[in-house]
């Protein structure tokens, strides 16, 4: 019986994978924007070959796959197959069903933002099932785990070649696009992982912290440190709630300590990542 975690993570990268496909294909191949990647190389190389876009971008990306099953782990390298075959298998599809015959508006600049846009969408979804596109996103995975690099500046780095490849292709003011993409690349795919992974450190100071506790146990069933303190002022001894939530969560506790107790004290901080019970396994 398949593992119900594996299928969910299946569907997410073939998603992920969708969504990629689809920024590249129809907002960066017909305008030349070489922005970095496999994609970005492929579209580059087809200037030079009478070879299709996804032929291209699946043949580099099976020899960056070996590197990544060496130094990534069989993991890894299993989701990213998945990937890259279907990144490939969808462009392959576009390109014989519905050709990008020109671009989607006659903007550049507009066709750049919405392709790093929407692909940055689906690279996130992917990068959060430990898996990746293939390409240079191999690379970026590398450079976080043996230089704790994070993913959008390990991208950039990665990518730098290939910026400098669609200068001498396509000229000035397309290759000044193109790394002027390379660099909104980097920042939009940090924003988008930030947002799939943030939680909320709650830390709440009240004079009813048994009403607190039942609410955020039986309501949103997560769990509670209690710490004891003193008032510096008073020198009376409090109870310090804090508990780790999701977005939604967090908004549903807000609005519930009106009820509780108004006069509350609380204070919340972004934490980037959870690891435990009831959240991201190790």
């Amino acid at each position: 019986m398949l593992n119900k975690n594996i299928i969910k993570q299946t569907i997410l990268i073939v998603l992920g994978s969708f969504i990629v496909a689809l920024g590249v294909y129809y907002f960066m191949v017909p305008e030349n924007l070489a922005t970095g990647g496999v994609s970005g190389l492929a579209i580059v190389l087809n200037n030079y070959l009478t070879i299709p876009v996804s032929m291209i971008n699946f043949v580099l990306n099976i020899i960056l796959l070996i590197i990544g099953f060496i130094f990534l782990g069989k993991e890894f390298g299993g989701k990213t197959i998945i990937s890259v075959f279907f990144l490939s298998f969808f462009m392959y599809l576009m390109e014989s069903f519905y050709p990008a015959t020109k671009p989607v508006t006659d903007e550049t600049l507009l066709n750049l933002i919405c392709g790093i846009v929407i692909s940055s969408m689906g690279l996130s979804i992917v990068f959060n099932q430990n898996a990746s596109t293939g390409g240079t996103d191999i690379l970026a995975k590398l450079f976080n785990k043996y230089f704790n690099l994070d993913m959008g500046k390990g991208m950039m780095a990665a990518d730098i070649v290939v910026v400098i490849l669609a200068f001498f292709t396509y000229g000035i003011q397309t290759g000044i696009l193109g790394a002027f993409g390379w660099f909104l690349n980097g920042i939009v795919v940090n924003y988008f992982i930030d947002g799939f992974s943030i939680k909320y450190e709650v830390v709440i100071i009240t004079k009813h912290p048994k009403e607190v506790k039942e609410y955020i146990f039986q309501k949103l069933d997560r769990g509670v440190t209690v710490y004891k303190a003193e008032g510096g002022y008073t020198s009376e001894n409090k109870d310090i709630i804090v508990t780790l939530l999701e977005r939604r969560e967090y908004f549903i506790l807000k609005s519930e300590m009106k009820e509780i107790d108004p006069e509350s004290f609380v204070i919340v901080r972004n934490v980037q990542e959870v690891y435990g019970y009831g959240f991201a396994k190790f």
